[in-house]
C-alpha cells in the first residue's frame, strides 16, 4: 500500500525542487524492478511559520513597486512645480524691461533745459521761440523727457501752416516769467521741433511748468495770477527733433 504523506507545499519561491522520472522515454526498456524513482519533498514545516514568510515575502516584492510609483508620482509634482515657476519667470521678465534696456530707454530721453538762462547744448540748433533739450550731436530723430507746459494761447493752422503767436508776443510773456521758458511751435518742417500732446490744426504758446504735476500747479497758479491768459491750462507734454 502506499503511503500517503500530509507534507504541506511551501510557496515554490522557497526553492522546491521538481520530481524527476528516472526512466527513458521507451517502455520497453523499464526493469520491472525500478518502475521509477521520487526526490521527496522538503521536511514538514509549520503552517504558521510559512505563511509570514509568505506574507513577508510578498510585502518585500510589492514594495519596489510602491515605492517606485509613490517616487513616480513625487518627480512628477517636482516637475510641474518647476514648470509652473519657470512660466512665471518667464512672464515676469516678459513683463519688465531688464535693468540695462530701461537705462537705455531712459538716456534717449533728452533732458529739458526750462531755464531760458540755462546753457543746453549747441545754441545754433534751436530758434529763439524752441523749448531748448538736450539732443547728442550726431542724432537724427530724438525726444526730450516728459514736462508739464501751461498753455496759454493758441491760433488755429488748419488753412494756413505758417500761422504762429507773433514773436513780440512772446516776448511779453517770457518778461513776467524770467525763470520758466516761454516757447511756440510753428509749421513742421525738417530739423524743426515738434511737440507731442497737441492738436495739429492750432499753433500754441506755452510756458515751461517743470516735470511734476505740484511744480506745474505752482506754475498754473503764478499764470492765472497775472489775469492776462484766462483759459491757461495745463498740458503734459514731450518735444523732439527731426532732422530727417
Amino acid at each position: 500500500m502506499k503511503e500517503e504523506h500530509s507534507f504541506f507545499i511551501p510557496h515554490p519561491f522557497f526553492g522546491e525542487v521538481q520530481e524527476w522520472l528516472n526512466w527513458q522515454h521507451w517502455k520497453c526498456c523499464v526493469r520491472g524492478t525500478v518502475p521509477w524513482v521520487r526526490i521527496p519533498p522538503s521536511p514538514p514545516e509549520n503552517k504558521a511559520k510559512v505563511k509570514g514568510k509568505r506574507k513577508t515575502l510578498g510585502l518585500s516584492y510589492l514594495l519596489p513597486f510602491y515605492f517606485a510609483s509613490v517616487g513616480g508620482f513625487v518627480l512628477m509634482r517636482k516637475k510641474f512645480l518647476c514648470a509652473v515657476l519657470l512660466g512665471a519667470v518667464a512672464v515676469l521678465a516678459l513683463g519688465f524691461p531688464r535693468g540695462g534696456e530701461a537705462q537705455r530707454q531712459q538716456a534717449r530721453r533728452g533732458q529739458v533745459c526750462g531755464d531760458p538762462a540755462m546753457s543746453c547744448g549747441e545754441a545754433n540748433m534751436f530758434q529763439p521761440y524752441d523749448l531748448q533739450f538736450r539732443i547728442p550731436r550726431n542724432a537724427v530723430i530724438w525726444e526730450s523727457e516728459q514736462f508739464y507746459a501751461v498753455m496759454l494761447k493758441s491760433v488755429s493752422a488748419r488753412h494756413d501752416c505758417e500761422a504762429h503767436v507773433p514773436e513780440d508776443e512772446r516776448l511779453q510773456a517770457q518778461s513776467l516769467f524770467p525763470r520758466h521758458k516761454v516757447f511756440a511751435d510753428r509749421c513742421p518742417e525738417a530739423g524743426t521741433l515738434y511737440y507731442t500732446g497737441t492738436n495739429t490744426d492750432y499753433r500754441f504758446m506755452a510756458v515751461y511748468a517743470g516735470r511734476t504735476r505740484a511744480e506745474a500747479n505752482r506754475v498754473l497758479a503764478m499764470v492765472r495770477a497775472t489775469g492776462k491768459y484766462p483759459t491757461a491750462n495745463l498740458r503734459r507734454m514731450r518735444t523732439g527733433f527731426n532732422g530727417t
